[in-house]
């Protein structure tokens, strides 16, 4: 599972501190059009009315809530900002632009907001004077919470301790940093209506659908967007790509693995390897890397056991599909390079079988970076190492050094398609080009 830091909803493309239905068809037909027409955007909006939804699951605890949320991991600027008063950067491809204090501060905070004002921001993506929120704050999914865990998890913000703050001004070029135009945006992509059960699912898959696709919105990661930012709704979970930083520091593009049943997903993870893996950053098939690992030590890590199980349920039920953008297969030459230098410079700890030693290198022929759509997460891992999960995490395989940046980008990228061809399910070829854009 690449990182989700879905949690983080680094996929979504702004913000600032602060059977298909008749709307469906029209939406997609409206995304053809201006396809085709070459528009950007748009200059017309609607509020919908408000759902309730008595009868979804509730939480008591605010704290809970957030954390599961991943909320301080957004609103915590990671230079040494104080909890929840914002300020960390949200790359985007259009950009970048920083996260809000929500800190019960007056002036730079929500201090001043009543819960009517924030159900506005998580359900409608609207201030309180109406501006729209841009989407890198994933109101989407929030829109989906109901209103009991909404005020719980208001009242835990507004019990945090005040912090004033100066807000960093975004770096979203034109046309993307004009607010008024989400009001287009939305009508294409938000639908702010609260989460309904599916009588046709059991009570434990429907916790599990509130948890993944609304409080942990992993889909903000682990689904493609079109070139508005939109996510593909028809790919759902399919895996998708962000950015963040790598180990040294700098920003590049990760790639947000498969969570359906697809060969190239979960299908070959049992219930337990993904509870483990959720609860502890990694199983006896994989281990977590890269913005992943603040997703689990900030955010699955404190799942109630009947959550995460729910939370699992739910994953595992979901049909097999894939992305339509797959990496082409590699050729023989480049397949048969790739497996020279991996015996060289990857075999004495992942094995030949990709297997992974246990004292020292993961496994591969079950890495979820491996089989991912695209390549990366994987490359990023070469390159500057594995971030591996810090204390109270511990991984036996605590030998991972990798001296990728010793290798030439053809060296890498013939290691990186035969893994993905020998140990990921035919993943797909990896290319120079794609190595150096990485470095």
């Amino acid at each position: 599972m690449g990182n989700i830091n879905c949690a983080v909803a680094r996929l979504s493309v702004f913000d600032r501190p602060e059977g298909r239905s008749a709307l469906e068809l029209i939406r997609n037909h409206c995304r053809r059009v201006f396809a085709c027409g070459g528009l950007l955007l748009g200059f017309f909006g609607a509020d919908v009315a408000l759902a309730q939804n008595p009868l979804l699951p509730q939480s008591d605890s605010g704290r809970y809530l957030a954390q599961l949320g991943n909320c301080e991991s957004c609103h915590t600027d990671p230079s040494g900002g104080s909890p929840f008063a914002g300020g960390r950067p949200i790359h985007t491809p259009f950009g970048a632009v920083y996260s809000t204090n929500i800190t019960p501060d007056n002036e730079s905070g929500i201090g001043r907001w009543t819960f009517d004002d924030f159900k506005q921001a998580m359900r409608h993506g609207r201030r309180p004077n109406g501006d729209y929120l841009f989407p890198a704050f994933p109101y989407t999914a929030f829109a989906q919470l109901s209103d009991a865990d909404l005020g719980a998890l208001f009242d835990f913000l507004k019990l945090r301790e005040p912090v004033s703050t100066e807000p960093y001004e975004n770096t979203l070029a034109f046309p993307y940093n004009q607010r008024w135009l989400m009001s287009f945006w939305q009508m294409l992509y938000h639908d702010p209506k609260a989460s309904t059960l599916d009588a046709s699912q059991d009570a434990a898959w429907n916790r599990g659908a509130y948890l993944v696709n609304a409080l942990a919105h992993c889909g903000a990661c682990h689904a493609p967007r079109d070139w508005l930012g939109g996510t593909e709704t028809d790919a759902a979970m399919t895996g998708g790509r962000l950015l963040d930083r790598v180990k040294l520091g700098w920003v590049r593009s990760w790639s947000a693995t498969n969570l359906t049943g697809h060969a190239r997903g979960l299908a070959s993870w049992k219930a337990q390897d993904l509870a483990e893996y959720l609860k502890t950053g990694q199983s006896d098939i994989a281990v977590a890397h890269g913005p992943m690992v603040e997703v689990i030590q900030n955010g699955t890590r404190y799942l109630a056991d009947a959550d995460l199980n729910a939370v699992v349920h739910y994953l595992k039920s979901l049909p097999a599909a894939e992305a339509s953008d797959a990496s082409p297969d590699a050729s023989a030459a480049v397949l048969r390079d790739g497996q020279i230098a991996y015996t060289v410079h990857c075999a004495t700890c992942h094995l030949s079988d990709g297997m992974g030693d246990r004292t020292m290198g993961v496994p591969l022929r079950t890495s979820p970076i491996v089989r991912a759509t695209h390549p990366e997460s994987l490359i990023n891992v070469i390159l500057y190492g594995p971030e591996l999960p810090a204390p109270p995490f511990s991984t036996s395989r605590s030998g991972m050094g990798m001296h990728g940046k010793r290798l030439s980008n053809n060296d890498i990228a013939a290691i990186a398609s035969y893994i993905r061809t020998e140990f990921g399910d035919n993943a797909g070829a990896v290319t120079p080009i794609m190595v150096q854009k990485q470095r």
